[in-house]
């Protein structure tokens, strides 16, 4: 300005003389001004506290939250099976996320791998001290949570996707089977598809697919394995004439399913890493398609089967936890009440239509809520995505079309590469340890033959 001034304001003053003396003088004073400092990351204590709580409300969902929703649609003979599946996905593979799982998973790797699996720099957390600020972050660049807890964060989504499973071989798979076959999906399947989507170096991050909590990592991956172990296994031996089997404890199932929409909080609302205003959106767009979908499902139960039942309603209620779980964070109130609406509608369908003309048995419609629920949940985030919750974030109906497109790659790469080595890795147990329970430990029923325990006792 300077300059400017002198060139043509003081020419006729004969100040243009000091032309390069001004110029010296002002790039001097440029270089000695000091270099503003780029922000550190700093450890926040609501933050923290936040993520603490969140964390503890996402191994809630496991157990006791899933186990007594399984539990309780099984057969009394199975359920402590049911129980002792869950609680022991949540002791191993909280082992094996911590001995290398998570640098699997958010580690980085070099050369042609780097895009599809991490290292094992983080193993056994090796390097990461309690002061540590954690390296990933959403909402928030500088006011982060410590490394410490964003692994534990993570280690509940790990524990909870292999334990979905469950609800597609329940009462016919040997627990000694179902552990090893457990334990190597976590590896083989669950890790590289977090790394994918999650890890800043994931092929699928990198391509911009949005996942906010767990669409595409927990439940389309944990619903095709689902579908491929139950058509595997081959289906339940029942009596003669009978299709399916009464749950044995529906007081169970609805205690199971509000623990589930408790826990769900922690998952959709702490996947932002921070206690501000993208965590309190996704809570309420979790709540508001959790409503929705239950119900909507109860209103498709009255006027098809025309009784509104318990099963139902909670079941539409996960439902509707599941389709959100992508778009909590990316979606407003009226995305979230238009995807658990509709949600119900594609469940519904599935499980009551579409399993029994094929014949498959989804024992307790792990693929036809979860598989379903989170294909759906993936989809409408690409179409509802708005930039007033998240500004660099869009969908199909504001104006980013080209984001559909990339969620259905994700998709179908999460179905295609989940289906092939939940096959292999099937085959791979079954050859080996063995895998479905022989005739006469399904008719004793699990609970005694797997585990010598009964979980009611006939004594007064």
């Amino acid at each position: 300005m300077i300059n400017k001034f002198i060139k043509y304001i003081g020419l006729p003053l004969g100040l243009s003389a000091l032309l390069p003396v001004l110029s010296f003088a002002q790039a001097a004073a440029a270089a000695a001004a000091p270099v503003a400092a780029k922000p550190v990351p700093f450890i926040s204590a609501g933050n923290t506290a936040w993520m603490l709580v969140a964390t503890a409300l996402v191994m809630l969902m496991t157990i006791p939250g899933l186990a007594l929703f399984y539990g309780g649609l099984v057969r009394s003979k199975n359920i402590l099976n049911v129980l002792m599946q869950c609680f022991i996905l949540t002791a191993v593979i909280t082992l094996e996320w911590v001995v290398f799982g998570y640098s699997n998973a958010f580690g980085s790797s070099t050369g042609a791998l780097a895009p599809y699996i991490g290292g094992f720099d983080w193993a056994f957390l090796k390097g990461i001290g309690i002061s540590d600020v954690s390296p990933y972050f959403i909402s928030q660049e500088t006011e982060r949570i410590p490394h410490l807890v964003f692994v534990l964060f993570q280690c509940m989504f790990a524990v909870i996707t292999p334990a979905l499973i469950i609800g597609a071989f329940a009462e016919r798979m040997k627990f000694r089977g179902f552990l090893v076959f457990s334990l190597l999906w976590a590896i083989v399947v669950y890790n590289p598809v977090a790394h994918w989507v999650w890890s800043a170096d994931g092929w699928l991050f990198k391509l911009g697919a949005l996942d906010f909590a767990g669409g595409t990592v927990v439940h389309i991956n944990a619903g095709i394995a689902a579908l491929v172990t139950a058509v595997m296994l081959g289906k339940r031996r029942l009596p003669a004439g009978q299709h399916i089997t009464a749950p044995h404890n529906i007081p169970y199932v609805v205690i199971g399913a509000a623990l589930l929409w408790f826990g769900w909080f922690g998952f959709n609302a702490g996947s932002g890493l921070a206690a501000d205003g993208l965590a309190a959106s996704a809570f309420l767009t979790t709540h508001v398609a959790a409503a929705a979908a239950a119900l909507s499902w109860a209103l498709l139960d009255w006027f098809i089967n025309k009784k509104p039942t318990v099963v139902g309603i909670a079941t539409g209620a996960v439902a509707g936890l599941v389709a959100i779980t992508p778009a909590a964070g990316f979606v407003d109130v009226t995305g979230a009440l238009i995807i658990g609406l509709l949600v119900s509608v594609f469940c519904f369908f599935m499980v009551s239509v579409v399993k029994v003309k094929f014949g498959y048995d989804d024992s307790l419609d792990a693929f036809g809520v979860h598989g379903i629920g989170g294909i759906w949940g993936a989809i409408a985030t690409g179409l509802f995505a708005s930039p007033l919750i998240q500004s660099a974030y869009s969908g199909t109906f504001y104006g980013n079309s080209k984001q559909l497109g990339i969620q259905l790659i994700a998709i179908a790469a999460t179905l295609i590469y989940s289906g092939v080595m939940t096959i292999i890795l099937f085959k791979v147990v079954e050859k080996t340890l063995g895998i479905r329970a022989t005739e006469e430990e399904e008719d004793a029923g699990l609970d005694i033959t797997q585990h010598h325990e009964t979980a009611y006792s006939d004594a007064e």
